[in-house]
């Protein structure tokens, strides 16, 4: 329950229909295993202490209060389990029946939820036995000792973890076109449970999961879906104990089906809040109609069996992630081409260094040209050899340019930059920022020179990597006319070029392209070393790969350091050491404040993905403030 993770459960045993002692033995072994490995939250199937498909056997009184005599022995036998546990059953009240969920936490009922919209179509004539449920608690008597609410506008709400809202629906519910769960989250619940029994047909089990994760997108909730599986009755249906565990549009956990499995996961509490804080449309309201019934749970360290994704700017699924590459590009090629025709530009200048950034910028200009009907021969594309370029960079800056077919110029900033000591008074020997600054600063005078001299704009070649870390030179590479990487991550820049190079259909540029993909990073200001870089940029700000992890966490969600650091140690075990973790964590926050002042003025860009940078939408934060706090937490982190 720490930093906001709950573990939750779905339990799906085998049963009996029409045995209810027998069906609460097998709840109870399934529940004890569930919350042996951890789980707060139990969900079990709809009807489960029945049996689903027990039809006119509802009508039988033994069989009621069998249901209702072995959930009171079942709430009796978990009084010990730390745990909030949802069961369901057939429930008698004033005369009518209704299908509810009873949620049972430490030897207390909390309420009785019911179900709300009753089928009676197809296999399923639920009206024929149950009575829709009221909104409005009620007081249910289930034994002379214990009277609970029941209504379907209950919220449970955490005593010991604040932020945890659980409410309930039953599974035709979520099917209906105006599912319990939107009010449920407008009143404040982030963690819907639903008690199932969805039988299987041919191609449903994709519906199915398509339903869950978008409702739990929708509203920003997490979603635990537990159904009923063997056991039940075959007499028309088959059932498969397909469960499901989704967190805000991501499945975390899905039940193999016709195996009537315990399906275990983890949902991030605190990383939905930061959703609902962010997402203004999003508009919770305290309901008169809504009761909120408290409960406690022991606060314990969660151990987290969540895949937590190491590259979360980058999809995992080769498919999925050519199709996000081309859509990027065209993004960035598209926003590039509207101020193109805004400005009536007709020329380009693109400052090509044979590194990754440049690249990427020179193919997205191409494409922007080419969408203009410009030639390409207008993109003038620059190669500025300095004190630290290497042969290797050069030549690909040389065979990129060509390939493209745009304009190449070279000018060497070797003579300019060592009158500019002179003129400053700087040793040239001796390499220090300024040593290293004057040449990007160089650099960036020619471009935009050359931009006056043709009428044409300079493009921008930063990511949003370096600007998250300051790694520019101020008014220098960090200065341009429209900059088209600036909110692509690095780790995702190596991921365009490389689709362009699988899919350009230019061997000579790919070629070149690969090649780009294997050199270091460097910004090669300083001098090489027997011909080969002897600068490169992950030796002295950290790997890209930590930072960007770092990045997408801290500004997606707003989550803390130590969070930071322990999603980060799973999500790099065996790559890095916690030392190491924690070594660049601590230069990231220090420089993501400290560099602040040059992300207040970056040029326009165009947004690809959900993080982006810009200091006139998505990051709107003060030059001068402080990272004490930040710092304080880390210093206590091991």
């Amino acid at each position: 329950m720490q930093q906001g993770f709950i573990k939750v459960a779905c339990v799906t045993p085998t049963i009996k229909v029409a045995d209810p002692h027998y069906n609460k033995e097998e709840l109870l072994k399934g529940i004890q295993k569930a919350a042996g490995q951890g789980a707060k939250i139990i969900v079990t199937p709809e009807l489960g202490l029945t049996g689903y498909t027990c039809h006119d056997l509802f009508y039988q009184e033994l069989l009621l209060q069998e249901a209702k005599q072995e959930l009171l022995r079942l709430l009796q036998e978990t009084t010990g389990l730390d745990a909030m546990i949802f069961v369901g059953l057939p429930l008698e009240y004033m005369g009518k029946l209704y299908n509810v969920a009873a949620v049972l936490c430490r030897g207390q009922v909390l309420g009785l939820v019911p179900k709300t919209h009753l089928p009676n179509y197809g296999e399923f004539y639920e009206l024929r036995h149950f009575t829709k449920g009221c909104e409005q608690p009620v007081a249910v008597k289930l034994s002379d000792d214990c009277s609970v609410p029941m209504g379907t506008h209950l919220i449970f709400q955490c005593e010991t973890m604040p932020q945890l809202r659980v409410a309930a629906e039953i599974c035709e519910d979520v099917w209906a076109v105006n599912p319990p769960s939107i009010s449920h989250a407008l009143a404040g619940a982030n963690l819907i449970v639903n008690l199932s029994a969805s039988d299987e047909t041919t191609g449903k089990d994709i519906y199915r999961r398509d339903l869950i994760t978008g409702q739990s997108a929708r509203l920003l909730c997490g979603y635990v879906y537990c159904s009923i599986g063997e056991g039940e009755s075959s007499q028309d249906v088959v059932f498969s104990g397909h469960n499901l565990i989704a967190e805000n549009g991501t499945l975390l956990k899905e039940a193999v089906r016709f195996q009537n499995e315990i399906t275990i996961s983890e949902i991030d509490v605190n990383r939905l809040m930061a959703e609902r804080r962010r997402m203004t449309s999003f508009e919770t309201q305290q309901l008169d109609s809504y009761y909120y019934v408290p409960f406690a749970l022991k606060p314990e360290h969660t151990t987290l069996t969540r895949a937590i994704d190491p590259a979360p700017f980058v999809p995992h699924d080769k498919k999925h992630r050519r199709k996000r590459c081309e859509e990027i590009l065209q993004i960035q090629a598209m926003g590039l081409k509207k101020r193109l025709v805004h400005t009536h530009c007709q020329y380009a200048v693109v400052g090509i260094s044979g590194g990754l950034d440049s690249t990427l910028a020179l193919l997205v200009t191409v494409r922007a040209f080419d969408a203009c009907k410009l030639p390409r021969k207008q993109i003038i594309a620059v190669t500025m050899p300095g004190f630290g370029t290497t042969d290797r960079t050069y030549d690909n800056a040389l065979q990129l340019i060509r390939s493209l077919g745009v304009k190449l110029e070279e000018i060497s900033i070797v003579k300019a930059v060592n009158q500019h000591f002179s003129d400053i008074g700087h040793n040239p020997s001796k390499h220090d920022v300024t040593y290293e600054n004057c040449q990007a600063r160089e650099r960036t005078q020619i471009l935009m020179d050359k931009a006056n001299q043709c009428g044409g704009m300079v493009i921008g070649t930063g990511d949003m990597s370096e600007l998250a870390l300051g790694w520019a030179t101020y008014n220098g590479d960090h200065m341009s006319m429209y900059a088209v990487n600036c909110s692509v991550p690095k780790t995702l820049v190596r991921h365009l070029v490389e689709y362009y190079a699988d899919t350009c259909g230019d061997e000579k540029l790919a070629e070149v392209l690969l090649d780009v993909l294997d050199t270091p990073v460097s910004p090669e200001l300083l001098p090489p070393q027997d011909g080969k870089i002897s600068q490169k940029t992950e030796d002295l700000v950290g790997p890209y790969e930590l930072h960007d992890f770092y990045l997408y966490y801290m500004i997606r969600f707003g989550f803390s350091p130590a969070k930071i650091y322990r999603l980060a140690k799973l999500a790099f075990a065996g790559i890095y050491d916690a030392q190491t973790i924690l070594k660049w964590l601590k230069v990231f926050y220090k420089r993501f404040f400290a560099q602040q002042f040059k992300r207040s003025c970056i040029p326009d860009g165009p947004k690809v993905g959900t993080i982006a940078l810009s200091p006139r939408g998505d990051l709107r934060m003060p030059s001068d403030a402080s990272v004490n706090i930040w710092a304080k937490e880390l210093e206590q982190l091991k």
